[in-house]
């Protein structure tokens, strides 16, 4: 136990160190690149993947579809591919904008350009993982034994039938070896998972605000935010779609819910402390009064039930709930890193108490036990969970100089 604080703490002091050198290195490259462009107008693409996907449940997938995004050029000998994993509710669309749109993809303030995550560097693949309801093969899409909506139908999902199906994506590309993988949340699960089941294609894992399980507080925001789902008369047993019907009310309260656990106490109280949006609390008056956080609240869950799939939140959520890294390694998270060969950084968040730094520095400590190459910084942010999509001087340098090392390693051939 000693030995192994010893050589936390000294890994800790490490990255602190290499954090000063990362930033260099980024600060010099970045010179010569302007921070606020973007990969511009981007088209998403889509394939057919005609092998058969055998998922962790038994079931077998006979073909399914991906739909994605890429962004900058494969080198000549295809090593510089950066594979991107979304979270929960995530999707293809991390950079750019669409033809007619002017939102940007959901981490455009991390990749692009001159970026922490350089397109001009990297040629970039962000995909929707089956599963999900962005035009990959998920719920919403139509069962061909039956013609109708797969529904409550869809087979469970773990983590490593994401990563299966990333990597039959990958040999489509004709890449071999991902120059890193990179995800935060549930992405960062993904990346753990790689270095895992396919430790030979991949050069680094970026693990980013995530965990090698989740606790028992975070299962029980997620089976609450499916309760309320299941809840909704419209949700009809997973078969809504069957019925011209979709749960709105069901599903704007679970993100409700699970939106709370992303932000942090310091800045629900900067943002919106007490503050009333309508009616006053003087005494003698009786209308109606709403809260700021309450208006906030309400305007976040309707936006995301006009955009999202019920079954596909339940079905990723316990996906979520499902993922125990070390399960089948008897519970051991250093063994199961000693099947690991890449590079790590892993990066935590102060006012993280979804994913808290605790879970991090419990990554750390595993591969540092592993005899593994490992990164970990920690940064200062009130933005809680959401931090990693946000942006953060400190965390675009450091992330931007460890990224920009392993570019220069690839350009000089090394």
């Amino acid at each position: 136990m000693q030995w192994l604080l010893l050589k936390r703490l000294g890994a800790l002091r490490l990255a602190e160190h290499n954090l000063n050198e990362l930033t260099m290195s980024s600060d010099s490259h970045n010179n010569q690149n302007n921070q606020d462009s973007s990969v511009g107008l981007v088209k998403p693409q889509q394939v057919v993947i005609e092998q058969p996907l055998k998922l962790a449940c038994g079931v077998v997938l006979p073909s399914h579809r991906l739909v994605y995004e890429t962004y900058g050029t494969l080198n000549k000998d295809r090593s510089n591919g950066i594979l991107i994993c979304h979270a929960l509710s995530g999707d293809h669309h991390a950079a750019g904008h669409h033809e007619g749109e002017t939102k940007t993809g959901w981490w455009d303030n991390y990749i692009g350009p001159g970026k922490p995550i350089d397109s001009n560097r990297f040629y970039i693949v962000s995909v929707n993982n089956i599963g999900s309801c962005f035009g990959s093969t998920g719920p919403a899409s139509e069962n061909p034994e039956t013609g109708k909506p797969y529904g409550a139908d869809f087979p469970p999902l773990r983590a490593r039938d994401w990563v299966a199906s990333q990597r039959l994506l990958m040999q489509h590309l004709k890449i071999k070896c991902w120059a890193a993988v990179v995800g935060g949340s549930l992405g960062g699960m993904q990346a753990m998972r790689w270095s895992l089941e396919h430790p030979d294609e991949l050069q680094h894992a970026v693990v980013i605000a995530s965990s090698m399980k989740l606790t028992a507080q975070n299962i029980a925001f997620n089976e609450i935010a499916r309760k309320a789902i299941k809840s909704d008369a419209d949700f009809c047993d997973g078969n809504y779609l069957q019925h011209n019907k979709v749960p709105h009310n069901g599903l704007a309260l679970a993100r409700m819910i699970g939106h709370v656990t992303y932000l942090s106490d310091e800045l629900m109280g900067q943002k919106f402390g007490r503050d009333l949006r309508s009616g006053d609390l003087l005494q003698g008056k009786t209308d109606p009064v709403e809260f700021q956080i309450e208006s906030y609240l309400n305007y976040q869950g309707d936006k995301f039930s006009d955009f999202f799939d019920a079954n596909s939140y339940i079905l990723i959520t316990k996906m979520l709930d499902y993922f125990d890294l070390a399960r089948e390694y008897n519970h051991d998270p250093v063994a199961a890193f000693s099947h690991a060969k890449c590079k790590f950084l892993v990066v935590s968040f102060s006012s993280d108490w979804r994913f808290s730094p605790d879970r991090s520095q419990e990554i750390t400590d595993a591969l540092i036990a592993a005899g593994k190459n490992v990164s970990y910084i920690a940064i200062n942010s009130d933005h809680g969970h959401d931090a990693f999509l946000l942006p953060n001087e400190r965390y675009q340098k450091a992330l931007g100089g460890y990224l920009s090392k392993l570019a220069d390693r690839l350009e000089g051939g090394s």
